[in-house]
């Protein structure tokens, strides 16, 4: 199978429902599965790459985070916040009735794995945090602020990839072709052409973030983290601007001691399609 089944789970928030878009690969039936959670601004259909690699293992559920991709926008933005999706996600796992559950997830998608692999009882057997730890760069923080949330339109596919790598080069070197097919899913149509896929509204409560709550934040993490005793790869672009060496470092010598791999030529965050980054993940989510 070369394309993704595409579900929906209704979530709960205050008094009311919204539904959260998610894509599936493989057997329904499997289950042993793995999800894979996007970063801040992405939706599910990034790991493409690395569900066709692993569909015949795994079932394969790619969720589109409240506010992205097929999923709906919440009435309130200071919802978009990780205590909610982690909700959101618990909530999906009793959908999906799985014995066992790998989570692999970039940068806000690796802080929602945190958050529900530090639940008492939670059916986590392995976890992947790519290019995310407890302590975040605030400069990075920053630097996805000047371009979250403002109003864009593309008049076509290829103006959309040539503004979306603009502010992506981080991601690292990519064909064109690999570009393109990270792209087309970033986009929705609006009128003869194309905006971006998520709610902009999520920017509202990420600029509320100052120095002292994310510090404040930080706190709460590693206290998360160091509770972890479940297997754990860490992945560093070598170049990240949001994951620091020291921090890394830390991760590897507290709580679950993750083993780290990094990659060259890359920084904030490895997309998980070139092969040396889809061979880190298998190899460790298949490993006995």
């Amino acid at each position: 199978m070369t394309e993704p089944r595409l579900k929906h789970v209704q979530c709960l928030h205050g008094q009311s429902l919204h539904r959260m878009a998610y894509w599936e690969w493989g057997d329904p039936a499997n289950r042993q599965v793995l999800v894979c959670a996007h970063g801040l601004s992405r939706q599910g259909r990034d790991f493409d790459t690395l569900a066709r690699a692993l569909a015949d293992r795994y079932r394969v559920v790619c969720p589109d985070v409240v506010g992205r991709g097929q999923s709906d926008w919440l009435a309130d933005p200071m919802g978009y916040a990780v205590p909610l999706y982690v909700a959101d996600m618990v909530t999906l796992l009793a959908r999906l009735q799985a014995d066992t559950v790998d989570w692999v997830g970039t940068s806000m998608g690796g802080l929602i794995g945190l958050g529900l692999a530090a639940l008492r009882g939670s059916p986590m057997r392995r976890l992947v945090l790519n290019d995310v730890g407890p302590a975040i760069e605030y400069a990075s923080l920053q630097r996805i602020g000047t371009y979250l949330g403002q109003p864009a339109h593309w008049a076509t596919l290829d103006e959309a990839a040539d503004a979306l790598w603009a502010i992506s080069q981080s991601f690292g070197p990519h064909s064109r072709e690999q570009w393109l097919a990270l792209t087309r899913p970033q986009l929705k149509a609006e009128g003869a052409g194309y905006k971006p896929h998520y709610d902009p509204s999520i920017a509202v409560p990420f600029r509320l973030v100052t120095p002292e709550l994310a510090k404040a934040g930080e706190a709460m993490l590693w206290q998360a983290y160091d509770t972890l005793r479940l297997p754990t790869l860490l992945l560093r672009g070598a170049d990240s601007d949001l994951l620091s060496r020291d921090t890394a470092q830390l991760m590897t010598q507290r709580g679950p001691r993750a083993r780290l791999v990094e990659f060259s030529g890359v920084g904030h965050a490895p997309t998980l399609v070139q092969p040396d980054q889809v061979r880190a993940v298998t190899e460790f989510l298949l490993a006995a």
